[in-house]
């Protein structure tokens, strides 16, 4: 008896703890998808389609903050511009670095929050002769990937979701079990 009460507070306190870790996580997926930052150089830009509402003729605002700066008034902040279907901001000469870009729309609501590391730029060599300067490495196609130096993946809204109803499913079924084996069995 006193075994079947520990396995199911031990099930409850796992439950309880894996329920916030899911809803944080599915939270953070859905503040990181509402914009997109990419750098080219010393340039960093975010697009955004969630800042369509014009008040007062403005889409809003990013924010582009560096180490050690904690809110969006602190940051480096450029004006959104484009149409109601896309909307974008970009900052130029941005040292090497990581860097934390987010976008306020001019209705007050966030559309999302990014890190983004930019690499230093090499200096273009001057020589007197006529040779062929050296090709510089193509930048990356698909932008530089968010997180501690571009380890981190993001997953989408649906992963969280289908993680969510496995962890849900497991912790029903741990329940039951143990609910089960608590009863006594008849014959």
């Amino acid at each position: 008896m006193r075994t079947t009460q520990m396995l199911v507070r031990s099930g409850l306190t796992v439950a309880a703890a894996a329920l916030p870790l899911a809803l944080t996580a599915g939270a953070a997926a859905a503040v990181s998808t509402g914009i997109n930052v990419t750098t080219s150089g010393s340039t960093v830009q975010v697009t955004t389609t969630d800042c369509s509402t014009r008040a007062s003729g403005s889409m809003g605002n990013a924010s582009l903050l560096s180490s050690g700066q904690v809110n969006f008034a602190q940051g480096r902040q450029a004006a959104l511009s484009g149409t109601s279907g896309s909307q974008s901001a970009a900052w130029s000469n941005v040292t090497a670095g990581t860097y934390t870009v987010i976008v306020v729309c001019a209705d007050g609501t966030t559309a999302g929050t990014q890190s983004v590391t930019v690499s230093p730029v090499s200096s273009p060599t001057i020589s007197a002769t006529v040779s062929p300067s050296p090709s510089p490495s193509p930048s990356p196609t698909r932008g530089v990937m968010g997180g501690m130096g571009g380890a981190t993946k993001d997953y989408g809204p649906v992963t969280y979701a289908v993680g969510g109803v496995l962890v849900t499913a497991g912790v029903g079924a741990t329940v039951w079990v143990l609910r089960r084996r608590s009863k006594p069995h008849r014959l």
